[in-house]
């Protein structure tokens, strides 16, 4: 079923009856419905629902019913594999090819004219290939109907699972005229969300967030008092779980070291174990991959290394034996248990100290002001764009390092990026900060050309605003690990879903915490939940949850703040925005 040109957007029915016909779809999934209606009405869209939900069929139900051909960024060659695999045995949709490393360069070819002569419907490929400039070229000859962003948090230097490439994306879709844009995650906080839409430069853009309770997966947190203590119950617990019929299973651990330790002591207790971790050895990684996938395995001990891609149906638990960088990345990785909807457990072994570490980790990536001046200077003395290895080079910065310099100093206004990671200076337009500061201070504006300097200290101030978000995000995760309250209801309050009451599936409902937490609570909750407020010292935000007499807030200069509600309230500290 294809609609013709300028046909107004369907009606449900029409909708489920693509669906029956393209994938044998009895019924759809929440949310999946609602974003292909949103795409078909011409709106770019991003769609935030779980794992397992099926957020693949939502492009490939609106190609079926949009005349011409669909691109899929994925990031990874195997996730590329996986999906033109399942895409040939669906008889109702159409063809797809992949262009990545490892098919020849006459195959390359062969997809891309099938592309262009409508042969292939589909045409899957990762960011970093639209550093040729050839690529964008046999793209903009196909006259695509559909731009699709898979795991699009990776835009999000906020996010989890960070992809340079995938900043270039916005301007990719604006040199190739403009197709309306699909971005598709299964996780996203608020935060995120807003990076994606405007990194990926959506326009009249429409998100959809649905459905990210697992209520089949048990949450709990284990407090541990050292780390001998943490190792002694942890790979206890997973022993106890895989003899029990529990498996298989992954712990997640924070380094590669970890991953070895962790996983010759499961073996010592007679745990199938494997270590998984991004400096082994290529065929190692695959080795490990697939005895897990075929059960001949118990047990994954991995780094986030083991993420993206992995799609085993009946993982029975997910545990993490030190704290993850975020919310965020804590429930993308435990999403990975028990996607068959049977019972699972998702257990994190808590210590304070842990985040010492990911705050480390987080400084360690961080652009500094010689950095970002020096970038802008190269920039600004050569004449058309500065091509991104070129520039690398000079700078002296990896490419990850450089793509963060580029994306604080966009955000300066001191430089823009080109599709093919190009840097070009923006001929010195004032920044908008001057000019509001200007404005509100009756300052005349001269109108003078910021110094590179000057640039580059605006762009350390973005970089120390992320810092800032990326340190309250871990406090975030830390209230997480503490809390008395329910914890599936902390964390769907995290990523914009409201839940009633106590769960009943999670260690604080066991113990009656949550309960008690419930019957404390005051019953007048001024806010709505996501409602905008204003704080004079910390600015605008939007509220997250309630707990215990306290509000949350997420500000969107500082982060998260938690407040003494009755405190806020009585000295007039937080007021709804009009």
């Amino acid at each position: 079923m294809t609609l013709p040109e300028g046909t107004p957007p369907p009606d449900p029915r029409l909708v489920r009856e693509a669906a029956r016909e393209a994938l044998g779809y009895d019924r759809l999934r929440a949310g999946q419905e609602e974003a292909v209606r949103s795409v078909l009405a011409g709106h770019d869209t991003l769609a935030v629902l779980p794992t397992g939900a099926g957020k693949s069929a939502i492009y490939q139900i609106a190609a079926t019913l949009i005349p011409g051909p669909t691109v899929v960024v994925s990031p990874l060659i195997a996730l590329q594999r996986d999906q033109v695999e399942a895409l040939a045995v669906e008889a109702g949709v159409g063809r797809a090819v992949a262009v990545n490393s490892t098919v020849p360069e006459a195959e390359q070819r062969a997809a891309f004219a099938d592309l262009s002569s409508g042969a292939a419907e589909f045409l899957f490929l990762a960011p970093e290939r639209f550093r040729d400039p050839a690529v964008l070229d046999r793209l903009r000859d196909a006259r695509l109907s559909l731009f699709v962003v898979d795991e699009a948090h990776c835009i999000s230097d906020w996010g989890h699972d960070f992809r340079p490439a995938y900043l270039r994306l916005g301007a990719v879709v604006e040199a190739l005229g403009r197709p309306p844009v699909l971005a598709l995650t299964a996780t996203a906080g608020p935060a995120v969300r807003e990076e994606i839409v405007e990194r990926l430069r959506m326009r009249d853009a429409r998100i959809v967030a649905r459905g990210f309770d697992r209520p089949n997966i048990w949450l709990g947190v284990r407090p541990a008092s050292d780390d001998g203590a943490r190792d002694r119950d942890l790979l206890g617990w997973v022993a106890s779980a895989v003899a029990a019929g529990a498996r298989p299973g992954i712990v997640y651990a924070p380094t590669r070291a970890r991953t070895t330790e962790l996983a010759a002591a499961l073996a010592d207790r007679g745990v199938r174990s494997a270590a998984y971790h991004a400096g082994l050895r290529k065929a190692e990684r695959e080795t490990a991959q697939a005895a897990f996938m075929a059960d001949d395995l118990d047990v994954v001990v991995a780094t986030t290394a083991f993420g993206l891609g992995i799609d085993k149906p009946d993982v029975r638990f997910v545990v993490h034996a030190a704290a993850p960088d975020s919310l965020d990345a804590y429930y993308q990785e435990l999403g990975r248990a028990g996607r068959d909807r049977r019972p699972a457990r998702a257990v994190l072994w808590f210590r304070p100290e842990d985040l010492a570490l990911r705050r480390f980790q987080a400084a360690s990536g961080r652009v500094d002001a010689e950095a970002l001046t020096r970038v802008v200077g190269l920039v600004r003395g050569r004449r058309g764009p500065f091509p991104a290895d070129e520039l690398r080079r000079a700078a002296r910065l990896s490419r990850a390092r450089l793509s963060t310099a580029l994306a604080r100093l966009e955000e300066a206004g001191a430089v823009e990026v080109g599709p093919d990671g190009a840097a070009v200076a923006t001929d010195g337009r004032p920044l908008e900060g001057e000019q509001t500061v200007a404005r509100a201070t009756g300052t005349p504006e001269t109108g003078a050309v910021p110094s590179a300097a000057e640039l580059a200290d605006e762009g350390a101030r973005a970089d120390e605003r992320r810092r800032r978000h990326e340190r309250s995000r871990l406090e975030v995760l830390r209230g997480y690990a503490e809390t008395a309250d329910c914890r599936r209801r902390y964390l769907l309050a995290y990523l914009g879903e409201e839940l009633d009451q106590p769960c009943g599936n999670c260690d604080t409902c066991d113990a009656g915490s949550a309960a008690a937490v419930e019957a404390a609570s005051p019953a007048e909750r001024p806010f709505a939940a996501e409602e905008r407020v204003v704080h004079p010292v910390f600015g605008e935000g939007r509220v997250v949850r309630y707990e215990e007499g306290r509000v949350q807030v997420r500000f969107d200069a500082v982060g998260y703040k938690t407040l003494d509600l009755d405190q806020a309230l009585a000295d007039g500290l937080l007021q709804p925005l009009d």
